[in-house]
């Protein structure tokens, strides 16, 4: 039969209010059951006993035990005046890129003492002033933003918390805190030259459209003025994603047919291009590295699995996140530092999608690299 008492009100003598809440302790909860202030409570738990009696203080440690109270870690810090959070704003989590600088960051954040709260926009730019308002209610120190960079008052809207910022990826205009990227203009030229010395030279660079993002703008101009550098050895030309995957078929043919019997390639903006370029391709009945060549911009665990597998530019995202919080540490502790631009350099993984080229319908053995009337790269590293 239950008689209703435990051990420990058999064996000390415990303040009769000191069974356990439902849910959580409090302090409140403590301070209660033992019979004493909150402030009493907070002097014991901030290692402040020598204010304290020694009875009360006895009382408060059986209490604290009984109750299994876990001060909470951000109760203590908002008191401190610091939270020890940093709020990540991210334009879409779907996209393969966020989700790896999200890691790279809450590493270095955990490292330092500090966690990562995140806010996806869903690639609906308007939210990012709800994103930066509703993280600040959480009392985050400071803001990391991989978001598109469009929101116009996004700026102001950091700046009125008085919070600072990271910006990763993209570029914003009127505002004035340190950017952590890829090299977009040195990935790129690794790209074309990979393409090039393989003989690939009709290039078709697809893209999600600009919309004012600056790694998209930064990749096009990128993409056209080394294809230009070259004359009429090359052949480049620069499509934008729609929501119609027919009208991506459609580029895809009238790509090929353009380039006649030389070979033809298609570069891929970054992971979610991809994507779409290898649902188009796998309808048209293609296949890469025989039917057209093939880099895309960022490295995914599926790319060696498609076909031959899918040469990519792998971006330092892990180190994208990781340089970003440390910029930010570096300002929450104060440091007056210029405005810095940090640009990390891509690695080219190589796979059968961009092996050496073979005109279509060509013998296996006649590659385009090897026709004399075309022009060697010029800008090999």
């Amino acid at each position: 039969m239950e008689t209703g008492f435990s051990c420990a009100s058999m064996t000390a003598p415990m303040p009769s209010a000191a069974r356990p809440p439902k849910g959580r302790a409090t302090i409140a909860d403590v301070a209660r059951a033992a019979g004493v202030s909150k402030a009493t409570v907070s002097r014991f738990l901030n290692h402040r006993e020598t204010l304290l009696t020694p009875e009360t203080a006895a009382r408060v440690e059986k209490t604290v035990a009984a109750l299994d109270y876990v001060p909470s870690p951000m109760a203590r810090s908002l008191k401190r005046g610091r939270s020890r959070l940093i709020g990540l704003v991210v334009a879409d989590i779907a996209n393969p890129y966020s989700v790896a600088v999200l890691r790279g960051a809450e590493r270095a954040a955990q490292q330092a003492g500090y966690l990562v709260v995140l806010f996806n926009l869903g690639n609906e730019s308007e939210r990012e002033r709800a994103a930066i308002e509703a993280l600040a209610a959480y009392q985050v120190e400071g803001f990391i933003l991989n978001t598109l960079g469009t929101d116009p008052g996004a700026a102001g809207e950091v700046a009125r918390h008085g919070k600072p910022a990271v910006l990763v990826d993209r570029k914003r205009a009127g505002m004035a805190a340190d950017f952590v990227s890829l090299d977009n203009a040195g990935a790129m030229q690794r790209v074309v030259a990979h393409l090039l010395q393989g003989g690939w030279r009709r290039l078709l660079y697809v893209t999600e459209p600009a919309r004012g993002v600056s790694s998209r703008i930064e990749r096009v101009a990128a993409f056209r003025s080394l294809s230009e550098a070259q004359g009429n050895a090359v052949d480049a030309r620069v499509a934008e994603l729609d929501d119609d995957g027919d009208a991506l078929e459609q580029t895809l043919r009238e790509s090929r047919q353009r380039a006649g019997p030389h070979p033809f390639a298609v570069v891929a903006g970054n992971a979610v291009v991809t994507l779409r370029v290898c649902a188009a391709v796998a309808r048209l009945g293609w296949q890469f590295g025989r039917d057209l060549g093939f880099v895309g911009f960022d490295e995914t665990e599926w790319a060696p699995l498609v076909g031959p597998g899918l040469t990519t530019i792998e971006q330092p995202t892990d180190e994208i996140g990781r340089v970003a919080t440390h910029c930010l540490l570096e300002r929450l502790q104060g440091r007056d530092l210029p405005v810095r631009q940090i640009l990390l350099a891509a690695r080219l993984v190589p796979r059968g999608s961009s092996r050496p080229a073979t005109s279509p319908g060509a013998p296996s053995g006649l590659t385009a690299g090897k026709r004399p009337s075309e022009v060697e790269t010029g800008f090999l590293e």
